[in-house]
Formats: structure tokens, sequence, C-alpha cells
């Protein structure tokens, strides 16, 4: 039997959570430039693609100068929009949209093949990085997708032990208006709540404490927000 969430159901404009380990659960990012190459890898695929024009680049062929405009990764900005992300040092988590419904398929190979090229490179390994297939979720609920996004956010609690805002490589940073990126999409998931940040110790409805209170306090968050239209 398929493991669960490997057979996927691609539907146009759904919303999956992506996630998927290092094979043998082995660390996929290991010092600070890993991550920000993967991180790179999504901003080249989600960014606006760059004029072809201002591409070009002169070479050199059997005596005679020649331009050209070199070859461009993927680009998948019209097709997938990344809602939230957090990268661990052995899985990744993504909360996205695929506008196109193939999209998210060919938008994860892209990114795994590219990455796993540098990996293989920069640590003389050779064969595959990540475990088997990526698993996907289809969101179906407004309940599943705002406790998703909370999810992915709170992954670093295992390990990290300074405040979650604080984390370098997960999207709660341009939720909470600490940093701005123009590839990562909080808007949809923000129009549940009243403020992203905190203003008060009891704040329950902003995002931020949505995602740093305790579970037990999240039902009273809830009945303040507006679900399922």
């Amino acid at each position: 039997m398929p493991a669960k969430n490997i057979i996927k159901l691609y539907v146009e404009n759904g919303i999956y959570h992506i996630y998927n380990r290092g094979v043998e659960k082995r660390t996929i990012y290991r010092k600070e430039k890993d991550y920000k190459v993967f991180l790179n890898e999504l901003k080249v695929a989600l960014s606006p693609p760059p004029d072809p024009s201002a591409m070009k680049k002169s070479f050199t062929l059997k005596g005679s100068t020649f331009k050209g405009i070199p070859k461009l990764p993927q680009n998948f900005h019209k097709e997938v929009a990344l809602l939230a992300y957090c990268l661990m040092p052995n899985h990744f988590h993504f909360l996205l949209k695929q506008k196109a419904k193939d999209a998210m398929p060919r938008f994860m190979r892209s990114i795994f093949t590219r990455y796993s090229m540098y990996f293989n490179n920069e640590y003389n390994r050779t064969g595959s990085l990540f475990q088997s297939s990526y698993k996907a979720v289809l969101v179906e609920t407004d309940e599943q997708f705002l406790h998703l996004s909370r999810y992915i956010h709170q992954n670093p609690m295992e390990f990290w032990e300074k405040p979650l805002k604080d984390y370098p490589y997960s999207s709660f940073g341009e939720y909470l208006g600490f940093r701005s990126t123009q590839w990562i999409l909080p808007e949809e998931i923000l129009s549940f709540f009243k403020t992203r940040r905190k203003t008060g110790p009891k704040d329950i409805l902003s995002y931020q404490g949505f995602v740093e209170y305790e579970e037990e306090e999240i039902d009273d968050l809830l009945t303040g927000l507006t679900l399922d239209g």
C-alpha cells in the first residue's frame, strides 16, 4: 500500500500542505548557506521573470563575438503561490496554491532537482537527497487552512529556544510584518485576523497570538473569526 499522502489529487486553484524530509531522515540543510541556496531557488522560481533583453551576455566562439541569453530555471510566478513555509534541518513544509492543475508537480520537481544538484556537489555525494516522493494534503476547510499555517510556523519550537518570530527560515517573519518578501503571500490567511501582531498579552485575535498561544486558547480565537463564509 502506498505511503499516506503520496497519491495526490491535483486541483486547479487547490491549496496544499506539501512536506518531505531527507532520505533516511538525513539532514538536508547542514549550514546557513544551504538554507540560503534553497530559499534562493524558491525566489527565482516564484518571482516575476527578468526581462530577457537585460540578460544578454557576450561570448566568443571561434574568434567571433555573439550575444546570447543564458538558460534560466523554470519560472512559476503565474502558476504557483507560496502562502507559508518552514525549513527544518531534515525536512520542510510548504503551504501553497497551484493555479494550474499540473503546476505543483512541475514546481516541486524543479526545486528538488536544482537543490539536490547543489547539495550533492557541495558535499561530494551522489544519489537521492529527498525521501521518496513529496507528500501533499489538499486543504478543504478554512479551519484546516488556518491550523496548517499555525502548525508550519510552530515547527521550530522543537529545537529553537528563541522567540518564533526570530527563526530565520520560516515565513512567520513575513506574517508579522518584520520582513517583506515579494514571493511569499500571507494575505489570504491574514485576512481572517484582526491584526498581524499582538497588541496586548491576551490579544487572541492577532495572527501572532493564534500561532504562539497554547492549544486550549485557540478555541476562543476561532469563535471570533469569520470562517467558511
